[in-house]
């Protein structure tokens, strides 16, 4: 008589779909992932006996080899029996969670709290600027900043990952550091990242953060306080200004003319100036030097710091790239936030802070409350990548494709919609854009949207509202050179209705 296990096993059909042929995962790791879910999934029940080794290399059309050793990686690891003359079998498990009866999900109680009324105004009010979750399965995503898998040097990044793990490394970094950075990855950004805006500095200046992001909602919480007037750009990031909008700053926005940030008499008074000279956000004008100038000279004059947020700085490709404000300021006005997701990728969130080091040392404990640290690992992985010289060789090549792509784009606007607005880029990946009379942003993105097309409304980058709705931003950093032309050909069809 079969044993109750054998007549449990899964159909054979089970085993010869279990290899999904995931991209860049081995065949040992996909058989062991298939395995391991099915087993933590119920579909394996403990006691079953699996097919013999050779059966299921047959099955799988893998080598016998590459069966055997994932069985035998699983038996190591508890999930598998080796009965010796029988065969493997899925192993007992512990249940890790007690089993309670639960209601079955639906409308909260009576007794539930209210939750809209319990969150704060300042967390949810602002102007937000969103995109579809799924922005890369459209055909012409003109979107700003997002991962081009095709621009990420995958060879190099996987190279300073496998040297990331050896054991040194390892037990150099996987501690937890609670409130300190990797020194490795400190110094290179002493002596390799920051020369290049012509910034020195020490490392009780500099804190890592997850992404520029987080180096502004970390200022604003040691710097800001209610009614406190902050000068901001307009139009502006918006994400920054909702950061300072939480702690109820009083925003002052002040104009921008070719040199970029015009600074009048709506500065006078303010504490802070938030600002983003090398490529302004999100028009990409670059701030001229004399206008740099002048706005240190006036933070002297009026007890006013800036907050430099350096975005961009290293995409330029068109002229030489100015020094950022920090390196030609003289009397510690300027902090500075810069980030190396742009370059390298959106998702690798590692950004940081250039500051006196009493700040720095506020901002570290700030920090610390939050999350400590960044995760150890990526900044390992990321201080090789730059001391192997694979960054400064991507900066060369996202420089190259950008300018093809601005170049492309610029020609394509030009010829398809001659009564667009808009400058050529010299650096970053945007063309920031004015629509001719009687067309609305906001439209023109949702017509845009139903046409496969992805660009931004300029809407939330104005803090007021009195700019007619006309703007519109068009980002070329996740698109092909070869699809742009195509891409704005329907965007004009679209906008001429």
């Amino acid at each position: 008589m079969k044993e109750r296990s054998e007549r449990e096993a899964p159909h054979v059909l089970f085993w010869q779909q279990l290899l999904l042929h995931q991209d860049g995962a081995t065949l040992q790791s996909q058989l062991r992932a298939a395995i391991v879910g099915a087993i933590l999934n119920g579909v394996l029940r403990p006691q079953v006996r699996l097919p013999s080794s050779r059966a299921l290399a047959t099955m799988l059309k893998v080598a016998r080899n590459t069966v055997v050793l994932t069985l035998d990686q699983l038996v190591d690891d508890g999930y598998l029996l080796s009965r010796p003359r029988s065969g493997y079998f899925v192993a007992p498990r512990e249940t890790d969670v007690p089993q309670f009866d639960r209601p079955a999900s639906g409308p909260a109680g009576a007794d539930a709290p209210d939750w809209a009324a319990r969150v704060l105004p300042a967390a949810s009010t602002g102007k937000w600027l969103d995109k579809p979750p799924d922005w890369m399965r459209y055909p012409y995503p003109f979107v700003y900043g997002q991962f081009d898998p095709k621009c990420f040097p995958v060879a190099e990044w996987r190279e300073c990952s496998r040297l990331a793990l050896s054991v040194g490394q390892i037990h150099d970094w996987a501690s937890d550091a609670v409130e300190q950075d990797d020194a490795v990855l400190v110094e290179q950004l002493i002596r390799r990242v920051l020369p290049r805006r012509g910034i020195a500095a020490r490392p009780s200046q500099i804190l890592l953060t997850v992404g520029a992001q987080q180096a502004l909602f970390l200022l604003a919480e040691a710097l800001l306080e209610k009614d406190m007037p902050v000068a901001f750009e307009e139009p502006g990031y918006m994400d920054a200004r909702n950061i300072f909008m939480r702690r109820a700053a009083r925003i002052v926005p002040v104009g921008l003319d070719r040199h970029g940030l015009a600074p009048d008499a709506r500065l006078a008074g303010c504490r802070y100036l938030y600002c983003t000279p090398s490529h302004q956000c999100p028009t990409g004008i670059t701030m001229s030097t004399e206008r740099r100038l002048a706005l240190l000279r006036h933070a002297e004059r009026d007890d006013m710091v800036i907050i430099e947020d350096d975005y961009d700085a290293e995409t330029q490709y068109r002229g030489e790239p100015l020094p950022a404000m920090k390196a030609i300021d003289r009397n510690d006005r300027v902090v500075y936030v810069g980030s190396m997701s742009k370059i390298v990728s959106p998702g690798l969130r590692i950004g940081y802070v250039v500051a006196n080091e009493a700040l720095i040392a506020v901002l570290r404990r700030l920090r610390r409350l939050m999350i400590r640290h960044p995760s150890f690992n990526n900044q390992r992985t990321l201080a090789l990548f730059i001391a192997q010289g694979h960054y400064d060789k991507l900066i060369t090549r996202t420089r190259r494709i950008l300018s093809e792509r601005a170049e492309g784009l610029a020609e394509s606007l030009g010829r398809h919609w001659p009564d667009l607005t808009f400058r050529n880029p010299a650096g970053g990946s945007v063309v920031w854009a004015r629509l001719p009379e009687g067309l609305s942003g906001r439209q023109l993105v949702a017509d845009a949207l139903e046409a496969g097309v992805l660009i931004d409304s300029g809407d939330p980058f104005f803090y007021g509202d009195d700019h007619n709705g006309r703007f519109i931003r068009i980002g070329f950093s996740s698109i092909e050179a070869a699809r742009i032309d195509a891409g704005i050909a329907r965007l004009a069809q679209v906008a001429a209705g």
